[in-house]
Formats: structure tokens, C-alpha cells, sequence
């Protein structure tokens, strides 16, 4: 018999199209995929089950369905795509929490496959050159998505324990771009004109959405436990990242570009954090020597190649709201 898995977050784009994958595989018998509201698009055998995970009736679904593995991809970056930012918060967290209790409650989930993402290291000027897996935030996250996240990772940690007999994995992807991508990031590149902070140049790297669908089958495949940053080789430089985009910038004390963001987000133009403006102030890196060595897994595109290809499908002064787009977002 082959693997029963289910898949949180379906309604989302990465989440449809990582479902339908993974039913087109061999050795999986049978796909879930679980939200609130069904997917748009083409689902291929996936099977839809319309449920909240913030309720207990998720433990009801994984016994039903005999699931013994996990694929966690709901938690959601933006506040305007969930319908606030209480609202956001309760969905990823608490609908994590609820996840994680019914999975230690099941007798039959043997593998936990947790997307998480690389920005629960946060952006400061004390970052290290690099994070490792073993490493932790210079200051931790206060408010948004990375709160949430870091909340969520401590609370699979703590799973973990409980359940050691259930392999958990959990990839830290680093920011997700491509041609079906709309996250904060991708919007900010798609800005007519790009707002840059003055004197700031910072290191980015990138997944692309292929990439992150491949890891995250190949974890379900092979089973192997740990946590794993998981981005495309070498680093793109913001300056480099806004002339491949072909887009004009404009360069701005720091104080100017996060009121500039905060007044997209009450236009609901862009989402434009606290968070992102730090990233996009200090940039990050990430060491992917253990998903080399212990997840044996190899990117196909780089860092800039996986840009380059998000920006051939990018038309010349593009602005795409993240709240009309909620469906994409990795």
C-alpha cells in the first residue's frame, strides 16, 4: 500500500499544484486536500475535503482517511489575504496548534512535512553572514508573519518530543519566486517604481516555485527528519535584482520607505511590512549544507536563475495587488 497523504492549505496555489503532484506519483496511493473554501483550478485525483484546521474536527478527517503523512502549507504570509491581521494570526497559529494535537492524537500519521520559511531568522545589522539550522533570530520577532512562524516552529518542536516516533521535517524555504508566485516580495518587484533604502544594498536569495515543490515531495518520499534551509545557490544583490526586473528606483531614508509602505498597505497596493522592510534594508543568508548532506536534495535553479524566470513573465511596470491574489501565495 503507498502513502495516504494529506495536504493543508489547498486553496492556495502552491498548495493545488503541490497536491496534484504528489497524486501523480507512483508510490502515493491517495491525496487529501483540506481548507476552508476549495481550490481554484484543476485538482487532478485529489481529494477535497472542505475543513478548518483551527477546529478539532481535522483529527476526525485524519483518522477517516488512515493519513500517515502530513503536509502543512497554510500558514499565510499576509494579514489582507486572510481578512486581517487577528484573523491571520488565528489561522496560523491556532490552526497549527490544532493540526499538531490531532496529529499526536492519531495512530496512523507516521511523517510530518512542515513548509516553513527562511524569514523566522529575521534581518538585522547583527545577522551573521550566514544562518544555520542550529541558529536562531538576533532579535526576535515582535508582530506579523515572522512571529507567527517562529510561534508555529516551536510549537512542531515541541511536537516533535512528544511524538518521537513520528519523523518530523521541516523545510525553511527562502523567499519563493516564480511565474505563478504573488507574495509580498514578488509584489514589491512588480512596483512601477521601486522604493530602496539609501545606503543599503542588501544579499537576497531565492527559491523557485519548482524547487519548492520538489522538495517538498522529495521530504514526503524519503521521509528524512530534521530541519532544513532550503534556497538556490549563491546570492543576488538588491541592486542587481532591481536592474533584471527593468525597473526604475528610487532611493530613501529608511523612515521614508516604511511610511511609503505603510501607506501602500492602508491602500492595499502592497503589503509592505515592518519585516520586509528590514529584509529589504539587511538582507539574509542561509547555509543549505544540510539539505545537501542530510536531505540529499539539490536545487535546479539558482538564486538568480530562479529570479530571472519570475522576471520573464513580469510585463514592464506591473503592480498586482497581494490582496486580489490571495489564491497565489506561497
Amino acid at each position: 500500500m503507498g502513502r495516504v497523504v494529506l495536504v493543508t492549505g489547498i486553496s492556495r496555489d502552491i498548495g493545488r499544484r503541490f497536491a496534484r503532484a504528489a497524486a501523480g506519483d507512483p508510490s502515493i496511493e491517495r491525496v487529501i486536500g483540506v481548507d476552508v473554501v476549495p481550490p481554484r483550478g484543476d485538482i487532478g485525483d485529489v481529494s477535497f475535503v472542505r475543513a478548518d484546521i483551527r477546529n478539532p474536527v481535522i483529527a476526525k478527517v485524519l483518522a477517516k482517511e488512515d493519513v500517515d503523512t502530513v503536509v502543512h502549507m497554510s500558514v499565510i504570509a499576509t494579514p489582507g489575504s486572510a481578512g486581517g491581521r487577528g484573523t491571520m494570526k488565528e489561522l496560523n497559529v491556532i490552526g497549527s496548534m490544532q493540526l499538531l494535537a490531532a496529529c499526536q492524537k492519531s495512530t496512523t500519521v507516521k511523517h510530518l512535512v512542515v513548509k516553513s520559511t527562511t524569514t523566522v531568522y529575521g534581518s538585522s545589522p547583527r545577522d551573521p553572514a550566514m544562518f544555520t539550522e542550529d541558529m536562531g533570530p538576533k532579535r526576535l520577532p515582535s508582530s506579523g508573519y515572522a512571529k507567527d512562524v517562529y510561534e508555529i516552529e516551536g510549537y512542531v518542536r515541541g511536537f516533535a518530543r512528544r511524538r518521537p516516533d513520528v519523523g518530523v521535517t521541516m523545510i525553511r524555504a527562502a523567499n519563493v519566486v516564480g511565474p505563478h508566485v504573488s507574495s509580498p516580495l514578488t509584489d514589491y518587484f512588480r512596483l512601477p517604481v521601486i522604493p530602496r533604502v539609501l545606503g543599503f544594498d542588501p544579499r537576497l536569495q531565492f527559491l523557485h516555485e519548482d524547487d519548492l515543490l520538489r522538495v517538498l515531495r522529495h521530504s514526503v518520499l524519503t521521509g528524512i527528519p530534521g530541519t532544513f534551509n532550503v534556497a538556490g545557490d549563491g546570492m543576488v544583490t538588491l541592486s542587481q535584482a532591481v536592474r533584471r526586473a527593468g525597473k526604475p528606483a528610487v532611493s530613501m531614508p529608511r523612515f521614508a520607505v516604511g511610511r511609503l509602505g505603510a501607506t501602500m498597505r492602508q491602500a492595499r497596493l502592497s503589503d509592505f511590512s515592518p519585516e520586509q522592510l528590514g529584509f529589504l534594508t539587511y538582507g539574509r543568508g542561509v547555509d543549505t549544507t544540510r539539505m545537501r548532506t542530510e536531505l540529499g536534495f539539490e536545487p535546479s535553479y539558482t538564486s538568480a536563475e530562479a529570479f530571472a524566470d519570475f522576471c520573464r513573465e513580469m510585463q514592464p511596470g506591473e503592480l498586482r495587488s497581494p490582496l486580489a491574489e490571495g489564491a497565489g501565495r506561497g
